[in-house]
């Protein structure tokens, strides 16, 4: 089970769409509402271009109301669908540039936290 805390991003399901807002199912029984406001920081005239019905989505968990089982989400700032294809593509030179740098890095660090002791 995933955690399952205010602060938390869990996965659930697109159960419904209305102009304020999707619905999501999340595990145990509990459903969850992604307000209108909560989907991005920009205007948005039309719910129905963010989610579709059965599409998989990740929200953080804003609140939570253990007696109904219910919970208020929010996708801001989140890549939420679960189902996008990954822009992020390995290249043939791999960890090659990271190892390069990283000696560099290092002697930028001891420098500055040398000069920072003096």
């Amino acid at each position: 089970m995933e955690d399952f805390s205010v602060g938390s991003v869990v996965k659930g399901v697109v159960t419904g769409i209305q102009s304020y807002g999707i619905f999501v199912k999340l595990e145990n029984g509990y459903t969850g509402l992604i307000h209108i406001s909560e989907i991005t920081e920009k205007f948005v005239s039309d719910v129905n271009k963010f989610a579709k019905i059965d599409e998989n989505v990740y929200a953080e968990i804003k609140s939570i109301d253990d007696k109904n089982k219910k919970c208020i989400l929010s996708v801001k700032g989140l890549n939420y669908r679960a189902d996008m294809p990954r822009k992020i593509k390995e290249t043939v030179r791999g960890f090659t540039p990271l190892k390069e740098h990283l000696p560099i890095w290092i002697e930028e660090k001891l420098k500055e936290l040398d000069e920072k002791g003096k």
